[in-house]
């Protein structure tokens, strides 16, 4: 029998959503805590509400209102929203997550109802120790943050990015089972060079342009410091900031705590997974590969900077493993020759001569696969694909930008531009496509499968770090997932209703690397596998009186 805290009865036990079960509050618990006449008189089974509420989920008659409709259930009892959320998991992440999160932090404003998280802003310099005091929980052990600078393909949402911490950390409960208790979303508010939104009636967070420079710094060296001493457990991921911000903070962080960046490593590993899972199909072992990538930014050069390890594991060199990987940014294709170009993308300058459009890049360098990590819909053009069509039997076109929008292209296009041979994977779902009578299942590179189980994994161990070398095991772990059948269709990720025991088998390799590493703080278990499966949270009432 679970006890409460001795102030939680009657309304209060009903207003918080944590320990709310709502009809499911038996007769001995009515009686015991205050509850006679607070709810209506039949005691309801999880099962029944849950056959109340999914059809509430499903009425409603858009994605942004089926979101809202999940925050409010999460807002009111956590244990149900979570239940839901793990019975029906393919149908809840497009909504939870990509692509519906765009929308929702763009309307972040119109659509809040109650606070979740903490928000740091730019006055809190100073005091951000006095602000983290303020959070209930002292056993929190995964933090998602973001400045909101580069929220996916939207750019500039500041406060209203606060949705990404949300639906992140959501999916680490429903897709890894880390207690809801132990994660905490924080939008650090510094304001937004986005002036249309900055002058919203609806927006939120502070009416003042990006602050930049060295107040920015201090800032942020002011929260991982105090963040580091409130929760000396946690593991801090970095989300959607901008890409310089990105890199430095990453570089000056990795090696003092434990923390990654999920737009680096997490979008690298799940692509790596990918191209394994293609090599399967083509033959062509990823040594072999030439990867193009369209888009140098955090997202393409952390996938880069993975493959490189990848394929130096295997046995080339760094230099051999440099050269199969090829960057497009908005200025050509990144070449020695150039003057222009940023620390994080000098390694994969090659000596060529400059080439300003993508489609002679893969006319030139005949690249075995299309990596779009751009932003910029539709730039993988049909002559983009018939060209990647003409140079290979089966060419992989992996359009991973988010959300659905700003694709490269769509699963139907990549399709029937290549008369059914491109292996196709995006960053948004696809519906299944048929074409010429042969139905085929495009993949989805989502970042899920990969971040709750790494997270996972450090939380099982009590990791010190978070390494790339976790990351690629990350990548070899799900790519061992994909089965011959999802192979058939033309799938190169698992099915999403397996994505609990992916991120299962993935916590296990993490926490084994970070036991045989030296990193782990936590005593090593008998049987890792057991200690993660004890770890992972159900969501199941508790029974608080007899």
């Amino acid at each position: 029998m679970t006890e409460l805290p001795a102030v939680k009865r009657g309304a209060a036990l009903l207003n918080d959503p944590e320990l709310n079960k709502g009809t499911a509050f038996t007769e001995a618990e009515r009686s015991a805590l205050g509850l006679r006449g607070l709810l209506p008189p039949r005691v309801m089974t999880q099962h029944e509400q849950l056959e109340r509420f999914l059809p509430g989920v499903r009425s409603r008659p858009t994605p942004l209102d089926q979101y809202a409709y999940l925050v409010g259930l999460h807002d009111r009892n956590v244990t149900l929203f979570y239940r839901l959320v793990m019975d029906h998991l393919e149908e809840m992440m497009p909504i939870l997550y990509t692509p519906t999160v765009g929308q929702a932090c763009q309307e972040f404003g119109r659509i809040f109802r109650r606070s979740r998280g903490l928000f740091v802003t730019a006055d809190d310099a100073g005091r951000v120790r006095e602000v983290l005091a303020n959070w209930p929980h002292d056993d929190v052990r995964m933090i998602v943050v973001t400045d909101g600078e580069r929220i996916l393909g939207l750019g500039d949402l500041g406060a209203n990015g606060m949705g990404i911490p949300i639906g992140k950390l959501t999916l680490y409960t429903a897709c890894a089972g880390v207690p809801p208790r132990q994660c905490l979303p924080i939008a650090i508010d510094v304001g937004t060079d986005n002036t249309h939104l900055r002058e919203s009636a609806s927006y939120m967070g502070l009416r003042q342009p990006r602050l930049r420079g060295a107040a920015y710094d201090a800032l942020l060296d002011e929260f991982v410091e105090a963040v580091q001493e409130r929760w000396p457990q946690v593991c801090l991921q970095f989300e959607d900031f901008g890409n310089h911000n990105a890199f430095t903070l990453l570089d000056k962080w990795r090696d003092r705590m434990c923390t990654f960046n999920d737009d680096i490593q997490g979008t690298a590993s799940v692509t790596l997974a990918g191209l394994y899972s293609a090599a399967r199909i083509t033959g062509t072992p990823i040594t072999d590969m030439r990867l193009l990538f369209l888009g140098a930014g955090e997202a393409g050069i952390g996938i880069g900077d993975l493959v490189v390890e990848a394929m130096t594991e295997e046995g080339i060199s760094s230099a051999d493993a440099h050269s199969r990987c090829w960057f497009m940014d908005s200025k050509g294709l990144v070449v020695k020759s150039r003057t222009d170009l940023a620390v994080h993308k000098q390694p994969y300058a090659h000596d060529h001569p400059p080439v300003a459009s993508f489609l002679e890049a893969v006319e030139t360098i005949k690249p075995h696969a299309i990596i779009g990590v751009s932003g910029m819909p539709g730039t993988f053009t049909a002559p983009v694909l018939a060209a990647m069509a003409r140079h290979h039997a089966r060419p992989i076109v992996m359009a991973l930008s988010n959300p659905t929008s700003k694709a490269e292209c769509t699963a139907r296009e990549a399709y029937a531009t290549t008369d059914g041979r491109a292996i196709f994977a995006s960053g948004s779902p696809f519906a299944p496509v048929t074409h010429k009578g042969r139905t085929h299942v495009p993949g989805q590179g989502n970042n899920a499968y990969i971040f709750p189980g790494v997270g996972l994994g450090v939380i099982v161990a009590d990791s010190s770090r978070v390494t790339d070398e976790m990351f690629a095991a990350a990548a070899r772990t799900l790519a061992s997932t994909v089965t011959d059948d999802d192979l058939a269709m033309g799938r190169i990720y698992p099915s999403l209703s397996r994505i609990r025991e992916v991120s299962h088998a993935i916590a296990v390799e993490v926490a084994r690397l970070a036991y045989e590493r030296g990193l782990a703080r936590a005593p090593r278990p008998d049987d890792l596998s057991a200690a993660v499966s004890a770890a992972m949270y159900q969501p199941v009432y508790p029974v608080y009186a007899e």
